[in-house]
């Protein structure tokens, strides 16, 4: 199983090659609206992970999606834990007037 990103290049380029097949790499690059050249980078690095096939022709290269066995994940958040320091919890405590419930 491959995980790919949600919201990525990858996402969106992998989701083209499901719908579309025959392709060319200048027609992914018009419908995602990104450079040729970026789309070439990670069709190179799909290709090493054995994911697409590039198949060059002399004025063209067609790209063929060889797997299809994805997972589309979240991006990872980042949780950040803020903690008070023993005396503003002191401070907060003496400092409130008001009903407490329990």
């Amino acid at each position: 199983m491959i995980e790919i990103t949600i919201g990525s290049l990858e996402e969106r380029l992998i989701k083209l090659l499901q719908k579309n097949y025959p392709i060319t790499t200048f027609e992914i690059a018009q419908k995602l609206k990104v450079s040729r050249r970026e789309i070439e980078w990670v069709l190179q690095k799909f290709q090493i992970k054995g994911i697409v096939k590039l198949e060059p022709l002399p004025d063209m290269t067609y790209v063929r999606l060889i797997r299809s066995d994805f997972q589309f994940v979240g991006p990872k958040q980042q949780r950040r834990i803020m903690k008070k320091s023993a005396e503003e919890k002191k401070e907060d405590s003496e400092t409130y007037d008001g009903i407490m419930y329990s």
